[in-house]
């Protein structure tokens, strides 16, 4: 306190400049346009998926624009679409383009011994007649029904491929906006309606979107704790300069995600309005502390001083709680967890700093607060209800001991219906319009989600060796794959050797099959030219023709339907490569293919798995830390156990509130427990810290302690508590559902720990008056202050 007050311009100096240091760099942050890795570089499922995109190249690189293929027989529409197909190969960043105007054909060359692929027409067609015969000859070709155009459901799409380097960069923006104003001008000029699917556009908006609320809930947190400053206090002083300190607290924020290298996420993008959320109570103590004196009499200098001294060492811990909500997510192997659990806990201690040093030094200038200043120190209605409480506690224990008992059993019940579930897309309101497009393209073609499986023949030439045995126990893998009906049609090697077979005899639509092996080896004849192979090949097939691929669009089903889905076609796969059904027996493990599910979908699935167990365990280590850190504070296990539980009550109501209301377990509600354990601690911490000081000062009974303590300190918890219900209640805002459940979550935990800590807190320490001694609690602590001198450290005026 007096190092603060005593070199007050040079802390402020300091303050500045450091906050214009980290505002050049908060300038510089930058949105991640990658999608979210969600397991860590050693896990199995990663290893399997950074070996097909070895082999195979970046999966999920598809835009798709899909609308009714029956728009597309007038003749109008269709030169539209043709031309809008045309376009989209010119945007800069597209590898290629495939849609019903722009297809090829297989043919026999007989005089070159080769099959060549061609344009089915050269030109397009010239008027309606022409495109009636067109039409009949593309949609009739079935390799590409199912791809390019469903039969059965009359839609169409245009699949745009990106080129990988722009794929993760800021340029997938621009590309996708191209794409869109294109379709977009189609739509107008021909009134057909068109949908936008596929990973690039759902990570492009999904990094909109973070950008978009990050700016939005900052001014939403702004106002929200201003107004409840105002509320307050009935001063703009304070709402001012509360505000600049989190302002300068969000700063310093953005400026360390710069400084360390990392880039904004959906999470980190949530940093600057937690800063704000939890930097007000801050300044709502000191500020609280400060008018007290001031109302005591004190001068300005001294209030202020003794505001410092006596809000530093229980805010200090506070904090430090909260921190460790934060930090324990960097205990898990995950890159985005990681950055979160270092950047929050940092900055929330740097805010506690700048509150402790900035608003005392700028109070220090400013007039002494006049009595209606200080008129929300009587607030005669809170007192009132605070009044009540400290009875309450005094003469129903019973009552509420009851009622916490059946909160609890009901809440063990509700916990229990709790499912761990999470969708690729979770995050997207259930209207937005992303959603609904994803969901029209899981209805006409089976999803849009990228689904791979890779086969390892163990043997260079093993796809084609032993008469080609493999492309058959793959023909028999698609006719599987086929069967499900949230599956689009599989697409592998096995399409583009029935196409050749189809070519081979003539074109007619019937030779679309597998052929027998001795067709199989006159068609391989016609497939000389290694270039031409694997210019052909060469997105199925490796170089050593040891590896191949079944690629197939899942649709967004859900962590658990998923996993359900793999347990189900793990032994089918495994028994259409590995059982020798003439032998009724396995193959040997030396003949054994081996066979990987991957893809995005399945990374998202195991990731979702990954992170709620994880995160599981950092809610444990949350409370084993916090726990320790009450045991260096308190020095005994009873003191322990009544600070943990009231918090711990609040979890496990939440949990039940969870079940009956059917929220999934997914990352971003199982964030809640450990962040919200830390926060609500802090109320705990604020109780304690008074109580202690009305025993150890004014040498009261236990019970009259507790009394004051509801009284005096019940009344910045209340604040504390009405401002972290709002502040984060206003992520009910989200345009992400993950967030929505983030922000209510959090709140009703928060609100019914400092309840807790009220009620419960109070109740523990009054039936625990004649077995916990007051040496139990009064035993020596960091939290200690020396009160005996008021004037001790005085700093003249």
């Amino acid at each position: 306190a007096r190092f603060i007050l005593i070199y007050r311009f040079a802390i402020l100096l300091g303050i500045v400049g450091f906050t214009g240091f980290m505002f050049y760099h908060a300038t510089r942050v930058e949105i991640s346009y990658q999608f979210a890795k969600l397991l860590p570089d050693h896990d199995s499922t990663s290893m399997d998926y950074d070996f097909f995109k070895s082999k195979f190249g970046q999966d999920g690189t598809v835009l798709v624009l899909g609308t009714d293929e029956r728009q597309l027989h007038k003749y109008k529409n269709y030169m539209a679409w043709a031309r809008l197909t045309d376009n989209i190969r010119q945007v800069k960043g597209i590898k290629a383009v495939a849609s019903l105007s722009r297809l090829n054909e297989l043919r026999l060359n007989d005089s070159l011994g080769r099959f060549d692929f061609v344009h089915i027409q050269k030109q397009q067609p010239a008027n309606q007649q022409q495109l009636d015969s067109l039409l009949d000859k593309v949609l009739g070709l079935k390799f590409y029904d199912g791809i390019v155009f469903n039969s059965k459901t009359h839609a169409t799409l245009l699949a745009v491929t990106f080129n990988e380097k722009d794929l993760n960069t800021r340029n997938r923006l621009s590309i996708t906006d191209s794409i869109r104003q294109k379709g977009d001008a189609f739509s107008r000029e021909t009134g057909c309606e068109i949908h936008y699917s596929g990973l690039p556009y759902i990570r492009t908006n999904i990094a909109r979107k973070v950008s978009g609320e990050m700016s939005f809930f900052l001014l939403v947190a702004l106002a929200v704790t201003g107004v409840i400053l105002f509320l307050f206090f009935r001063s703009f002083q304070p709402v001012v300069f509360s505000l600049l300190v989190v302002t300068i607290g969000v700063i310093w924020a953005l400026g360390t995600i710069h400084l360390c290298g990392y880039q904004l996420s959906v999470l980190s993008g949530l940093i600057p309005a937690l800063i704000i959320v939890i930097g007000v109570p801050n300044c709502i103590l000191i500020l609280n502390k400060y008018h007290t004196e001031i109302a005591a009499g004190r001068p300005k200098i001294k209030a202020l001083h003794l505001a410092i001294e006596r809000s530093s060492a229980s805010l200090f811990f506070a904090n430090v709680t909260t921190s460790i909500g934060f930090a324990v997510f960097m205990a898990i192997d995950n890159k985005i967890l990681f950055e979160f659990g270092l950047v929050a806990p940092i900055n929330v201690m740097a805010t506690y700093l700048i509150s402790l040093m900035l608003i005392p030094i700028i109070f220090s200038f400013l007039p002494v607060p006049d009595a209606k200043h200080l008129r929300h120190l009587e607030g005669k209605q809170m007192r009132r209800i605070l009044e009540k409480v400290a009875h309450l506690t005094e003469t129903r224990r019973p009552a509420i001991y009851a009622v916490v008992a059946g909160l609890c059993v009901l809440s063990l019940y509700g916990a229990s219906r709790i499912r761990a579930n999470g969708y690729v897309v979770d995050d997207l309101p259930q209207h937005d319009p992303v959603l609904e497009d994803l969901h029209y393209f899981e209805k006409n073609y089976g999803g849009v989600l990228p689904f791979e499986i890779t086969i390892d023949t163990r043997k260079p030439n093993g796809v084609f060796a032993n008469n080609a045995r493999a492309l058959y126990k793959i023909n028999r893998l698609n006719k599987i794959l086929a069967q499900y009906d949230v599956m689009s049609r599989p697409v592998s090697l096995t399409d583009a050797v029935k196409y050749m077979y189809q070519a081979y005899k003539g074109g007619e639509p019937k030779y679309y099959k597998m052929p027998s092996a001795t067709d199989l080896k006159g068609i391989a004849d016609y497939v000389k030219d290694a270039r031409q192979k694997q210019s052909q090949l060469t997105m199925f097939i490796d170089s050593t023709k040891r590896y191949t691929r079944v690629s197939v669009q899942v649709a967004d089903i859900g962590s658990t339907r998923m996993k359900a889905l793999l347990g189900e076609l793990r032994p089918r796969i495994d028994s259409v490569f590995n059982y020798d059904n003439d032998a009724n027996a396995w193959v040997p493990a030396e003949d054994r293919y081996d066979i990987r599910i991957t893809g995005n979908s399945l990374m998202f699935l195991k990731g979702n798995d990954f992170l709620v167990h994880n995160l599981v365990e950092s809610v444990v280590w949350a409370i084993v830390l916090i726990a320790l850190l009450m045991l260096t504070l308190f020095t005994s296990l009873r003191m322990i156990l009544i600070s943990i539980v009231p918090s711990l009550v609040a979890l496990l109501i939440t949990a039940g509130l969870m079940g009956f209301l059917g929220i999934n377990l997914k990352p971003s509600t199982i964030l809640v427990y450990s962040i919200a354990f830390g926060i609500s601690s802090d109320g705990t911490l604020y109780f304690l810290t008074k109580y202690r000081h009305e025993l150890r000062k004014n040498k009261h009974s236990m019970a009259k302690s507790v009394h004051l303590t509801i009284s005096e300190t019940g009344v910045s918890m209340i604040y504390t508590a009405i401002v972290l219900f709002f502040g984060f209640g206003m992520f009910v805002l989200s345009g992400f559902g993950g967030t929505q459940s983030l922000g209510i979550l959090l709140s009703f935990t928060l609100i019914v720990a400092y309840c807790s800590n009220l009620i419960l807190l109070p109740a523990f320490l009054l039936s625990l008056d004649k077995k916990l001694s007051k040496k139990e609690v009064l035993s020596e602590s960091l939290l200690d202050i020396d009160d005996d001198d008021p004037e001790q450290g005085a700093v003249p005026a």
